[in-house]
């Protein structure tokens, strides 16, 4: 049995799926929950772990990444996954929740342990040293909190998510598409491009003008960066500002007719494995179904298109994790403060529960006096911590928050015929791999 005393900031997924496992190693711990003393503008509820956006926990299935995360979870007996499960509604093959209940049996939970106190009030400051604390303070923090972790970070904390969408590589039609960096930088190859001519173009700007776009909430109005704005913001600054900006063809010369497109779209290497690829600067506020059908319409060689990831832009509060953080999650700068959740650049209720269960993991191991225990690489869990070390992706990549996928795993070795044979190539050795990392 373990002894001792840890804080954690923030009753969300994170923190109390962190509190949980601290406190049921033998730790004492202090929760400290914000509401109902003050909200941000998002939560209704007094409870723990309230789910804001959709009840849905997205796919139970283990051949989807986060359905395998999931699983994952239960098998660490996740105090979040075991709520879910306690009152889910149905939803297919979704893990879909009674929001309201399921925040209430997590609370019921957390405030019956005898090893956990609940503190009800805004942490405005860090925890000073030598104890260890976690922060899971998630993407609408406090802003004298967030202050402070803006300046322990050197700035690297963003306050706005611009997130563009990733297609799935084995959908982009390569007859179309051609691989050329600007000017032949780099490797020559290290971008995909769909070119489009002058009508194509034209016509996509009008659907982009014409789409569907999502309306922020009002804690959201969004405060653009000249360097990260919408596309859609772009177009409507003129016909051609697209053109001259992430459109730009020039330095793209398709290499099979040698002439230079009116615009190209270029797409970014999202895995070393190479099997998602980002669009580059096309950050959006389209509402998802407007992007699938503007998308796969109007740009050449994506008209199977399979999305990874749609695009999006929100408020949400980030830290540069491969930058600010080490591999156990702690801060660099300060190494008793740990961070979970959404705060450190990961996207999803399960994957912030993920966060903070792998962060609590990092606590126990640095109480105990050893190594940091990392997940197995080929897991769910262990692909999330590829993704926060940036060791999923390649040299030079811009860090954005992300769900799990399984363009985060290693690349499977030997051969697998079809995408159903490769998923369960990821399971079968998830579940390997994951057992011997199951005992904290």
């Amino acid at each position: 049995m373990r002894t001792g005393h840890v804080s954690v900031i923030g009753g969300g997924l994170a923190g109390s799926e962190a509190a949980w496992l601290l406190a049921e190693a033998g730790l004492d711990v202090e929760l400290v929950e914000m509401k109902p003393a003050r909200r941000s503008p998002a939560h209704v509820l007094d409870g723990l772990a309230e789910l804001v956006c959709s009840n849905s926990l997205r796919s139970d299935n283990p051949q989807n990444a986060v359905g395998l995360l999931h699983e994952e979870l239960r098998r660490l007996g996740s105090v979040v996954l075991a709520a879910a499960d306690a009152t889910r509604v149905p939803a297919g093959d979704a893990l879909a929740v009674d929001r309201e209940r399921f925040s209430a049996l997590v609370t019921e939970r957390l405030a019956s342990h005898p090893r956990i106190r609940l503190r009800r009030e805004e942490a405005t400051a860090l925890p000073p040293p030598p104890g260890l604390a976690l922060v899971a303070t998630g993407p609408l923090t406090g802003e004298a909190l967030a202050a402070e972790i803006s300046a322990l970070a050197g700035g690297r904390l963003h306050f706005y998510d611009a997130i563009a969408p990733i297609i799935a590589a084995e959908s982009i039609d390569m007859t179309i598409a051609y691989a050329r960096s600007r000017y032949g930088k780099g490797s020559g190859d290290d971008y995909l491009n769909l070119p489009l001519d002058e009508p194509q173009y034209r016509a996509f700007v009008a659907a982009l003008l014409a789409g569907e776009k999502v309306k922020p909430h009002a804690f959201e109005e969004p405060r653009y960066f000249e360097g990260c704005l919408p596309i859609e913001v772009m177009a409507e600054r003129g016909p051609d500002v697209l053109a001259y900006g992430p459109m730009k063809p020039v330095g793209l010369e398709d290499p099979r007719t040698g002439r230079r497109p009116f615009a190209v779209v270029q797409l970014r290497c999202e895995d070393t494995a190479g099997t998602a690829w980002n669009l580059v600067g096309f950050q959006t506020r389209l509402t998802w179904p407007e992007q699938k059908r503007i998308f796969r319409a109007h740009l050449p060689g994506l008209a199977g298109a399979e999305f990874v990831r749609l695009g999006q832009i929100h408020r949400n509060t980030f830290l540069e994790a491969p930058r600010v953080l080490a591999p156990d999650l702690s801060s660099r700068e300060r190494p008793h403060l740990f961070f979970a959740g959404q705060i450190t650049g990961v996207e999803g209720y399960v994957e912030s529960t993920a966060c903070g269960h792998l962060a609590a993991r990092a606590m126990l191991d640095r109480l105990a006096g050893r190594d940091f225990r990392p997940p197995p690489a080929a897991t769910a869990m262990g692909a999330l911590h590829r993704h926060l070390t940036g060791a999923a992706h390649p040299a030079g990549y811009d860090y954005q928050p992300t769900n799990v996928v399984f363009a985060l795993f290693p690349e499977l070795t030997g051969r697998h015929r079809g995408k159903a044979a490769r998923k369960d190539a990821h399971v079968e050795r998830a579940r390997k791999e994951l057992e011997p990392w199951l005992t904290p």
